[in-house]
């Protein structure tokens, strides 16, 4: 037999078995028990795709693991983070933001803590689409006070950005601004820090000893919280109170 030969016959043969495929194929998708599962297979992945994509290039969410915005946000609460900021808006006074730890803020992980091996699995895979958080205990949540060039001062329990007296009317009735007295300017690419539940944050005021002295670098910012999701109870957006800052001047 010919070279040709062969070759009409392989073509022959795989346009054969392309066949069957393709009727048993169409045979299955007759099967409505089938192409029920077969629907919902493909909703489900495309969804875990597009928030798979939401969550690496647009919002992701993280749960309050600590009481140091109090009473803005609750422990526990789940929010819901910009990440176009600041990556492609400025950050800006007032915003409250999500951010990796820059280097000393945290304590380190307990590796020895008991774990349930399903359970950790499940998140870990839930969390790559957003789903869920796991990595939230890893990131720190606080509002800024100021941005780069800023001079913020801090001086018998008053607050002051650029000379300029602020009053915080997202702090609880009775707060005191600082309990801590400073005086600092916030370099190019850094933000100055603080927690809305003065009394009990480990802020930039508490970190002033570190390399960093207590500015975050913009680099370990995540994004900008929008708005709590969860519970529903707390479900509200959060804002930058651009009011208290709007007499601020720019550096």
């Amino acid at each position: 037999m010919t070279d040709s030969g062969l070759s009409k016959r392989s073509r022959k043969q795989l346009k054969e078995t392309n066949n069957k495929v393709v009727l048993f194929w169409r045979k299955l998708k007759k099967n409505a028990f089938v192409a029920f599962f077969l629907d919902v297979f493909v909703i489900v992945g495309s969804a875990l795709l597009l928030s798979l994509v939401i969550k690496t290039f647009l919002i992701r969410s993280f749960f309050i693991p600590s009481g140091s915005m109090l009473e803005t946000l609750r422990i526990d609460d789940r929010i819901v983070v910009n990440e176009l900021v600041p990556s492609l808006i400025a950050v800006e006074r007032g915003d409250i933001v999500v951010f990796k730890d820059p280097g000393g803020w945290l304590s380190p992980i307990d590796k020895t803590k008991d774990t349930n091996f399903f359970s950790d699995t499940v998140d870990e895979f839930l969390g790559i689409f957003g789903i869920t958080a796991p990595d939230s205990a890893q990131h720190l949540v606080k509002r800024v006070i100021g941005i780069p060039g800023d001079r913020v001062v801090a001086e018998g329990g008053k607050l002051s950005i650029n000379g300029v007296p602020i009053t915080e009317t997202y702090l609880t009735k009775g707060t005191q601004p600082s309990q801590k007295d400073f005086d600092v300017t916030v370099p190019e690419g850094s933000y100055w820090m603080m927690g809305d539940n003065r009394s009990n944050s480990e802020d930039s005021r508490y970190h002033t000893d570190l390399p960093s002295k207590g500015f975050v670098a913009q680099k370990f910012i995540v994004g900008k919280a929008f708005v709590i999701t969860w519970p529903m109870k707390n479900w509200t957006w959060l804002g930058s109170y651009p009011d208290v800052f709007k007499d601020v001047p720019n550096k």
